[in-house]
């Protein structure tokens, strides 16, 4: 039996009128219904087996036989407008503490501000009881008053006849939104909300390493609970603005950094800027375009630890466009003490950025 009431819950989900989109859902439901009916009866099942559908004939339209609506529908429309319940009362979950909505934000942060952290003030905008009325939306002095279309409940019931029989449709009270009151003469603060729109200022503290996407929650600081619940969270989302030289991948930091002819070839001791300052830096003499130097522990402070990433500084060699009399003559010389071979590159700058870079 508990088979075939599996099986009927899911085809009545399937194609109940109210809830079924399927142009033949009504007819569809008959069957069913009527094949429900002869299932969940030994007697029925017995003529049904022996005569076949002429055996289960003559009831004049419903099959004489007894289902638990509640237990069947509370499991199809239990969270769906309309049949909650099924004439169990629903006023005190309604009436229950409810946690406030969540809150979130854009918190911009600039690049230094990311890596190292900071101390900021934020606006936030939410709702806030009403201190004139206490939170109940009526003018002080006045009082709510007991719904008289719900008679207090918050909730209206109606007997609907169905292919199922005679069910009663629970609904929230039009005339009182569920609250069980009305408000004759409403807050002038608040208009009769219990609640007021108010933005106040808060300090955060933003820890080092935090990147784009990061959220940061305050407990308690979303919007106010319902019936005396507790306050939702406020979640800043994190978004770092683009730094004029520097580039993040994780925790470390690279750095486009451009050489001229002479320090690529013979070498040089260079100043670079890094996040803590200005940092000398050798390059190695005969460097190529593309290579990648490693500044150890100049790179963006973990999240929540002790250690930091690196500074990777990528080469590029900066051919000269405008030479002077004196510069193309010794270019010349040079040319010719080098040769005009051409070898072709065994690895590209594509291959030294993949191997610098973890692939």
């Amino acid at each position: 039996m508990d088979d075939i009431k599996a099986s009927f819950r899911k085809l009545a989900r399937q194609y109940h009128p109210d809830v079924s989109q399927e142009p033949q859902a009504e007819e569809r439901f008959k069957e069913v219904n009527e094949a429900y009916g002869v299932l969940s009866d030994p007697d029925k099942r017995s003529a049904y087996d022996r005569f076949g559908h002429a055996g289960v004939q003559g009831t004049g339209g419903m099959p004489d036989y007894t289902v638990d609506f509640a237990d069947i529908f509370e499991g199809l429309f239990g969270g769906m407008g309309g049949f909650g319940g099924f004439g169990r009362s629903t006023t005190r979950s309604r009436n229950a503490p409810r946690r406030g909505a969540d809150l979130q934000y854009k918190l911009s942060l600039t690049f230094e501000q990311a890596v190292f952290g900071v101390e900021k003030e934020v606006d936030i905008t939410r709702d806030e009881l009403c201190e004139s009325c206490g939170g109940k939306g009526a003018e002080p002095g006045t009082s709510v008053t007991r719904c008289g279309t719900c008679n207090g409940s918050g909730e209206v019931r109606q007997v609907r006849q169905t292919l199922l029989g005679s069910m009663v449709q629970v609904s929230t009270c039009p005339a009182c939104n569920g609250a069980g009151e009305t408000i004759s003469t409403p807050c002038k603060t608040c208009s009769g909300r219990g609640l007021v729109r108010r933005t106040r200022k808060k300090a955060v503290s933003v820890p080092a390493g935090v990147d784009t996407g990061n959220q940061i929650r305050l407990a308690g600081e979303g919007q106010p609970g319902v019936n005396g619940g507790p306050h939702g969270n406020l979640y800043l989302v994190v978004e770092v603005q683009p730094h004029k030289f520097f580039h993040r991948k994780d925790n470390d930091v690279l750095l486009d950094l451009g050489i001229n002819v002479a320090q690529a070839t013979l070498g040089a001791e260079v100043e670079v800027p890094t996040v803590d300052g200005p940092a000398k830096l050798k390059i190695p003499a005969g460097i190529q375009p593309g290579k990648v130097l490693r500044m150890r522990g100049k790179g963006v402070p973990i999240l929540r630890s002790s250690g930091r990433g690196d500074q990777l500084v990528i080469v590029n060699v900066e051919i000269p466009k405008n030479l002077n009399a004196e510069q193309r003559q010794l270019f010349e010389q040079l040319a010719k003490s080098l040769g005009t071979e051409a070898h072709p590159a065994e690895r590209s700058i594509i291959d030294w950025l993949k191997e610098a870079l973890g692939g």
